[in-house]
């Protein structure tokens, strides 16, 4: 049964359709390995093997009837603990959310259950999925299965801390400033950022439970080890929301290219605004010239029409008026106030900024996304660093904007660390993130494939041709 642990999705399910493992089985190897293996990271923070028993039962005896509820029937995985799920404990890491129990699912999770999953645990976050680094108060600090003094990235943390452990083949999470590319990075597992708008994440905590508002920039989507995966996933979840479901279609563009050969594609892989670590660069140059070895043609001096530094402005903007939903009144009066240059003034200034300022900023947004409409009419793809350096140690220290990382040897404002999640985030662009490889210290590098507005196919594609190129997600040792 050991082998179950590194199955992808798919390969499990087709294992339980032909009965060479029952989803029982499958599901009590993961609540076993959990139990034995987790406790170091502290990934998985809630079970509810009880009723994940029961569904798997269900599973098992209906493909018994020659009954195959979908392509995940009977596949036991693991959520974010910010998607509400019917009868499980759904906290998004806040103490006032610990004995949360929901009595609908969040519309992704809803489509997972409809596929045939069987949803047996939830994986840990930063409190409300605020934040790079995934610890709160409720359940503790995850930790990252190469390397337990690191961050295996937030706010999905746990998502991928359990994607890289084996405890889990399929995992759902959310991203709104990085929070799906980032910990896919730290802790070398693939994740997929859709275009914004085509995965309805309805029943996501923040805002409050209940809240019908899709926040601006915030997505959800699939996490995994293997591209196949991400792109079973995103078939299963994306769709219409709740308003246009009566009337609209979902119908995403083909892959741009037939072969690798005929992909155009530039690279980006340092800035001056912010610097990548060397080591790190030649993981993402490696990447580069054995796409280029394999006939595509790739270009390092080809940019869309505006700065890193720009698009990082306007998207650190849109991000804090995004996430000023629950900051009080009286508070934002007072964050108004801040006349200082500081990461801290700055932060609040934007937090508190009026209507007619996120207007201005949004037309930015705009400019720049016909910018980038105009560079994909020449490529197909932008390579993008995903962090300018592998997984940060631990740092818990308040406020957040007051914290430093350090990146090659130099002290960097901790939210620095985001810019280069501003092309594709700020923009509603596709990003796909896959592993390209290991540092020295063994700590994991990914690699972010960013493509045009809905071809999220595309940034697929290219993300399946480079995981073999590269030789897969690496697994931690011990794991």
């Amino acid at each position: 049964m050991a082998e179950l642990a590194y199955l992808s999705a798919i390969e499990l399910a087709a294992k339980i359709r032909r009965r060479e493992v029952s989803s029982r089985e499958a599901l009590d190897f993961f609540l076993d390995r959990v139990a034995t293996l987790d406790q170091p990271i502290n990934s998985v923070v809630t079970l509810d093997a009880e009723r994940a028993r029961t569904e798997a039962d269900a599973a098992d005896a209906a493909l018994a009837r020659g009954e195959v509820r979908g392509p995940l029937h009977g596949v036991p995985m693991t959520i974010k603990d910010s998607f509400q799920t019917a009868g499980m404990r759904t906290t998004s890491g806040a103490p006032d959310l610990a004995n949360f129990v929901p009595q609908e699912d969040a519309w992704p999770v809803a489509r997972l259950h409809e596929a045939g999953a069987i949803i047996f645990g939830k994986t840990n976050l930063p409190i409300y999925a605020g934040d790079l680094q995934s610890y709160n108060a409720v359940f503790g600090t995850t930790n990252n299965p190469h390397d337990l003094t690191r961050t295996p990235g937030g706010s999905s943390g746990g998502s991928a801390a359990a994607l890289a452990a084996g405890f889990t083949p399929l995992e759902l999470g959310s991203d709104i400033g990085g929070s799906i590319r980032l910990p896919s990075h730290m802790s070398g597992v693939v994740g997929h950022k859709p275009s914004y708008g085509i995965v309805p994440a309805h029943g996501q905590i923040p805002g409050p439970p209940g809240t019908l508002t899709l926040a601006d920039l915030a997505v959800a989507g699939p996490m995994a080890r293997t591209v196949e995966d991400l792109e079973l996933g995103l078939d299963i979840m994306a769709g219409p929301n709740r308003w246009e479901h009566p009337a609209w279609r979902l119908q995403l563009p083909a892959r741009r290219r037939r072969s690798l050969k005929r992909y155009r594609i530039a690279t980006w892989f340092d800035d001056p605004f912010c610097p990548v670590e060397p080591e790190v660069r030649v993981l993402l140059d490696n990447a580069a010239q054995a796409l280029s070895g394999a006939g595509a043609r790739v270009d390092s001096t080809a940019r869309p029409e505006f700065t890193l530094e720009k698009v990082f402005d306007t998207f650190f903007a849109l991000l804090q008026a995004a996430l000023a939903g629950g900051t009080s009144r009286d508070r934002i009066e007072a964050y108004a106030l801040a006349t200082g240059d500081t990461p801290l003034d700055t932060t609040r200034r934007t937090l508190a900024m009026r209507h007619r300022e996120w207007l201005s900023y949004n037309e930015r947004r705009m400019q720049m996304r016909k910018r980038w409409e105009e560079f994909f009419q020449q490529w197909d793809i932008m390579l993008l660093p995903v962090m300018p350096c592998p997984a940060i140690p631990h740092d818990h220290s308040e406020p957040q904007s007051s914290r430093v990382a350090w990146v090659g040897g130099a002290a960097r404002p901790y939210w620095k660390l985001l810019s280069w999640m501003a092309p594709a985030g700020a923009c509603y662009l596709p990003a796909t993130v896959v592993p390209v490889g290991k540092l020295t210290n063994g700590l994991p590098v990914g690699i972010q494939i960013v493509g045009p507005y809905l071809h999220d196919r595309t940034t697929l594609d290219l993300g399946r041709h480079l995981l073999e190129m590269t030789g897969g997600c690496p697994r931690p040792a011990g794991f």
